[in-house]
């Protein structure tokens, strides 16, 4: 049964590799609870409850802010119903041309062969500077 969770989770990378929103979203539960990491520049609408708000909050946000937005997965765990995502994001924020490769860690938990949960930890101090968000500000 773990081994079709990350598969689950191996095909969301893939469609969202390709562009492929649809699939990415087509995983999800109706009622995922999508959490990105504190001091990340789309935890403005932590906890997105849904696919929609997953789209317009995140997956839209990193269509139309970055060129070459992507995730490269090192490594991919297995613990059952929960799925851990070892790797980085790479691409380059547009509003000030710098380039970013910062670790991250994702945290997938698994129901019914769709993804229920999802918590992102990344490098938010490298996106800070690479976004110019200033992490002294009220809430960051």
């Amino acid at each position: 049964m773990s081994a079709s969770n990350v598969a689950v989770i191996q095909g969301i990378y893939d469609a969202f590799a390709v562009g492929d929103v649809s699939g990415v979203l087509g995983a999800m539960s109706l009622d995922i609870v999508w959490n990105e990491a504190d001091d990340f520049p789309y935890a403005d609408g932590n906890p997105y409850v849904g696919p929609e708000a997953i789209a317009k909050g995140v997956l839209m946000r990193c269509g139309t802010e970055w060129d070459g937005f992507g995730v490269v997965v090192g490594e991919l765990l297995d613990a059952g119903d929960t799925v851990v995502a070892l790797g980085h994001y790479v691409g380059i924020y547009k509003a000030t041309g710098k380039p970013m490769r910062a670790q991250l860690v994702h945290v997938w938990r698994i129901a019914g062969g769709k993804a229920v949960r999802f918590q992102q930890y990344a490098n938010t101090l490298h996106v800070a500077h690479v976004t110019g968000l200033d992490l002294s500000e009220p809430g960051h």
